[in-house]
């Protein structure tokens, strides 16, 4: 019988295997999960355990809400990556003269703009005077990032200026709560240099996570996301979110807290445990001279390339050399970046530099097009550079006057992080 030519298409697909329908599965330097070398078999176990609860979907009988914005930490962070625009965070407060007013009584400062059934969600009061957008973060590397001590980021501040290179990084400082101070008591407590987070500087204690450094380690970021972005109670937030809206407090019916001290245990040490985002093409001719671009036109005065963690319990964090690519300190970013929102410690266009490494797989996860910038507003490199101003202006400006050539060389560099 004489074969058609549908049937020698599916012999000859039959022959190259199914590769030849599906996708090719991506390599390890095209992803961002993953855990770090060298840990233990309980380690990792506790890794696992915590990956589960970060994708969990949580639902109302979990105690999800009853006003949220997600239902899971990985709706926001994909793969661990920069979400989309599409699940930015919205923060509002008003200017009332001598200080930002973070409108409690409105439902402020988050907007949780999803509701349990029956019950409002909130929308952004008409009082508002200043409203971001926040697209959720990357958290790969985070845990290096937590196990860097205090002295370094005070070391690497200089908010007068002293060396007039025209960048003031300063120290994001938080007012003391009681919520900050059992933060920090509790990984205090499983460290072996406890003094060396928890510093008071003029009173207050440094922030080093979120867009303007308003969390002090990633149990403070964690209890924090757990609250205001699902509405859930811990241990430390044991009150559920409620929307003034409402006339009245609410309770979703669910005994609290919602989310149990080893749970948010397992993904704090999920978090930390993520491995940093893997470098591509790094001993490439162009990537060495790209950095070397990033360099002199002051980038690196902000975006640091290297750091170093303290003493930590993890042996996989103990005293070890990272290249984030951030101070994790705030900078004034001018009018092009000002929200008029303050936050914490941080002026309206004041930004905590963000770490750089990551960056060029952000677009994976992404729907397939980059969204920079702290609300996903520049689409390129080169745009999110334009948006630089202020403290990042002299470097916005060496930029616009290199050669092609060099303009190149600094994209492949920053496509190479």
């Amino acid at each position: 019988m004489k074969l058609g030519t549908v049937g020698l298409m599916l012999i000859a697909i039959a022959s190259t295997g199914c590769d030849a329908l599906a996708p090719g599965v991506p390599t390890d330097d095209e992803v961002l999960a993953g855990t770090i070398e060298g840990m233990t078999a309980s380690q990792v176990g506790q890794h696992l355990a915590g990956d589960e609860e970060f994708a969990r979907v949580l639902g109302f009988a979990d105690g999800l809400g009853p006003i949220f914005v997600a239902a899971s930490c990985e709706q926001c962070h994909v793969g661990d990556a920069k979400g989309h625009p599409s699940f930015n965070l919205t923060r509002f407060g008003r200017d009332v003269g001598d200080r930002f007013d973070p409108m409690i009584s409105f439902g402020g400062p988050q907007l949780q703009h999803r509701a349990a059934p029956g019950y409002p969600a909130e929308v952004v009061p008409a009082e508002a005077t200043g409203v971001t957008r926040l697209t959720p973060p990357a958290v790969t590397g985070l845990g290096y990032l937590d196990a860097v001590d205090d002295t370094t980021l005070i070391r690497l501040s200089d908010p007068d200026d002293a060396d007039g290179d025209g960048i003031s990084g300063r120290l994001a400082l938080l007012d003391p709560s009681e919520l900050i101070e059992s933060s920090l008591a509790l990984e205090a407590s499983q460290s072996p240099t406890p003094g060396s987070q928890g510093t008071r500087v003029d009173g207050r204690f440094i922030g080093r996570f979120g867009k303007k450094a308003l969390t002090v380690n990633l149990l403070h970021q964690t209890v924090g996301a757990y609250h205001q972005d699902m509405g859930l109670t811990t241990d430390l937030l044991t009150e559920d979110l409620v929307n003034p809206l409402a006339g009245a407090r609410a309770s979703d019916g669910v005994a609290d807290p919602e989310i149990s001290s080893g749970v948010v245990a397992n993904v704090v040490f999920y978090l930390k445990t993520l491995r940093v985002p893997p470098r591509r093409n790094a001993d490439d001719a162009d990537v060495r001279a790209g950095e070397a671009v990033f360099e002199e036109i002051g980038c690196a005065s902000c975006h640091v390339p290297t750091l170093r963690t303290g003493r930590s319990n993890l042996a996989v964090l103990d005293r070890v050399e990272f290249h984030p690519y951030t101070d994790l300190l705030l900078h004034d970013m001018g009018p092009e970046l000002d929200d008029g929102y303050a936050e914490g410690g941080a002026g309206t266009a004041e930004w905590r530099t963000p770490p750089l490494w990551g960056v060029s797989l952000q677009e994976r996860f992404q729907g397939g097009q980059a969204f920079l910038l702290h609300d996903g507003r520049a689409r390129s490199f080169e745009e999110a550079i334009e948006f630089h101003g202020g403290e990042g202006a002299a470097s916005r400006e060496g930029f616009r006057a290199l050669s092609p050539e060099d303009r190149v060389r600094l994209l492949r560099f920053l496509e190479s992080l």
